[in-house]
């Protein structure tokens, strides 16, 4: 599968992407912890099936020293021990945001009263434009079949929003 159109070489695909990284900064720069972040971003990334998104997720979690086994078992977390209460509301709230297609009721009202219980009203402005980004970022990668594989953390750091 080779990659259909890369968007950042095309004027109009690198002005949208400099814009939406400086829209992310908001979500980057809030007091939501970087690790329920990111791991709201793998697990959404899984769902839509996007390798690269998958692949960015990932390292940048091992790299920030997240443990291999919380990493691994983000695809499973209802069936594991190893997240917290407060990530595992973040995790229902990613899931159920994205899966909007597969369930009449969007996000559910015991998933809202969980995320309400570990989360303040900034934190939850900012998980859901997260939900919202992620899924936009999933789709543009899905869609040109960019592929997982080649990310190393960091590699962005110098990029000028």
């Amino acid at each position: 599968m080779e990659p259909r159109i890369n968007l950042s070489a095309n004027e109009i695909g690198a002005k949208f992407f400099k814009r939406f990284g400086i829209a992310s900064l908001v979500i980057l720069e809030s007091t939501l912890p970087k690790v329920t972040q990111d791991l709201m971003m793998l697990r959404v990334s899984q769902i839509n099936g996007c390798g690269w998104c998958t692949d960015v997720h990932s390292k940048d979690l091992a790299h920030a020293g997240e443990a291999t086994v919380r990493i691994n078992l983000v695809a499973a977390w209802r069936e594991s021990t190893v997240f917290t209460e407060a990530e595992r509301a973040a995790l229902a709230l990613a899931e159920e945001g994205t899966r909007l297609a597969d369930a009449h009721h969007g996000v559910s009202d015991e998933t809202w009263t969980a995320v309400r219980k570990h989360y303040d009203d900034d934190q939850i402005a900012a998980m859901v434009a997260l939900v919202a980004q992620i899924n936009a970022a999933n789709r543009l990668g899905v869609i040109v079949r960019q592929q997982g594989g080649s990310y190393q953390p960091g590699m962005f750091a110098n990029s000028s929003n």
